[in-house]
């Protein structure tokens, strides 16, 4: 019985690597003491930009452009006029990513639109979607959490726990 386990165990390892391997972002895996795995992904800066601008999906906005800072991310992208295409308006904010409960948060602050405040149901809209696509480029496994989020100036890496079945 011990050693059906352990190739379950080999199998099931072997194929989470595989998954990591030939998915967008890379990943790092390791044996937990308790069996678990823990993973860390990967994301580079045009990977996040993509799913950041898929997050906005306004057809008006364009040349989005992600800048990774230390701890941060800024975004500034340039957006058409509904009464004038022939003019643009600067878009910029600030994205935070951060950990609750094992999921992705993104707090979106400082959002303008050539210096005026874009609405608030707007921002909430696009904090939800933007964590969504995130998650869907770093988490591989539905028994999986996220443990912790970091950005660099590198890319965003994020250390997920899949528990043992």
């Amino acid at each position: 019985m011990k050693n059906k386990t352990q190739k379950i165990s080999i199998l099931l390892v072997a194929l989470v690597s595989l998954v990591f391997l030939i998915s967008a972002c890379r990943a790092n895996i390791s044996r937990n003491n308790d069996g678990a795995l823990s993973v860390e992904t990967t994301i580079s800066q045009q990977e996040l930009q993509d799913a950041i601008n898929a997050s906005i999906a306004d057809p008006l906005v364009k040349d989005l452009t992600v800048s990774l800072q230390s701890g941060y991310i800024l975004v500034t992208g340039q957006r058409q006029r509904l009464n004038d295409a022939s003019k643009t308006d600067t878009l910029n904010f600030r994205l935070d990513l951060g950990v609750s409960n094992g999921q992705l948060t993104a707090m979106i602050s400082d959002a303008t639109l050539d210096a005026f405040p874009i609405e608030q149901n707007r921002v909430d809209h696009w904090n939800q979607t933007i964590a969504s696509r995130i998650v869907i480029l770093g988490k591989k496994r539905p028994n999986s959490s996220l443990q912790s989020v970091s950005v660099t100036t590198q890319a965003v890496s994020m250390t997920w726990n899949i528990s043992k079945q």
